[in-house]
């Protein structure tokens, strides 16, 4: 579905509260019930939420969005995590780039590189570079998800392991307050960790919202990561993990305060 702004509002609205309900939307936007209802409706279609009486609830941590559907929030955010990420990477270097739609804002804004080689276990990265003769896209074979188009399992990881890169890009689905990053399935632990192991530099880049939800598989811990990239960092916690193993933290809405 193609967002609107009041969408998009009610949304930031939902993950911010946890949950909307159709009276105060109503009367915050100045509109009729009726619409919020319409609002709601379209939004728990798209399963960006979850219907309830009067109102509508953010999805909790432990379920994983269904892709589409992630790769519409926070898109300004990993848009600028993105930009953020390529500036790092030079011409003529390798890198892995992991499953997810931040991973996927960053191959975005690397079309403009040459001479780079970019080994991949996302199609969707693949086919977004594929088209640019100056990068060389090496893809990994094993078994295709078809929520995502993520390779998982083992021959995966094989494959992966047969490489050493200059840099890895990687995402998590949530970034837990004592610093360990966690994703929601194991297969896909798996070949991020065998990316991790066999890159000089990591990259993680992961907009706000990871730091408010949680799953259960562990990828790895903030200390293994050369460089995070996000929005914003409100959590203490994680901003006193950085610096005492010297991880690079990039915010690219620094401007924010932390209340």
């Amino acid at each position: 579905m193609q967002l609107t702004p009041r969408h998009s509002a009610i949304l930031e609205r939902a993950k911010l509260h946890g949950q909307v309900m159709v009276d105060d939307l109503a009367l915050e936007f100045d509109v009729t019930p009726q619409t919020v209802r319409k609002d709601l409706n379209d939004l728990c279609k798209a399963r960006l939420l979850r219907r309830i009486h009067g109102g509508a609830l953010y999805p909790s941590g432990i379920e994983n969005m269904e892709y589409e559907a992630r790769r519409q929030l926070c898109a300004r955010e990993k848009g600028a995590i993105g930009n953020a990420a390529a500036s790092i990477i030079p011409d003529g270097a390798s890198l892995f780039i992991n499953i997810g739609t931040t991973t996927e804002a960053v191959s975005q804004a690397l079309s403009e590189h040459s001479r780079l080689m970019v080994i991949t276990n996302n199609i969707n990265v693949a086919n977004s570079l594929r088209i640019f003769p100056s990068i060389e896209v090496v893809i990994a074979g094993g078994v295709v998800r078809g929520s995502d188009g993520g390779i998982v399992g083992e021959a995966a990881v094989d494959f992966i392991r047969q490489f050493k890169v200059d840099f890895a890009i990687i995402g998590a689905s949530a970034i837990d307050q004592d610093g360990a990053l966690l994703d929601f399935d194991y297969r896909e632990v798996k070949v991020a960790q065998a990316i991790m192991a066999n890159a000089r530099h990591v990259i993680l880049v992961a907009d706000s919202s990871k730091m408010e939800r949680t799953a259960p598989v562990r990828i790895g811990h903030l200390s293994q990561i050369g460089t995070f990239i996000t929005d914003f960092c409100s959590e203490p916690k994680l901003r006193e993990l950085c610096a005492a193993h010297d991880v690079k933290l990039i915010e690219t809405e620094s401007e924010k305060i932390i209340v």
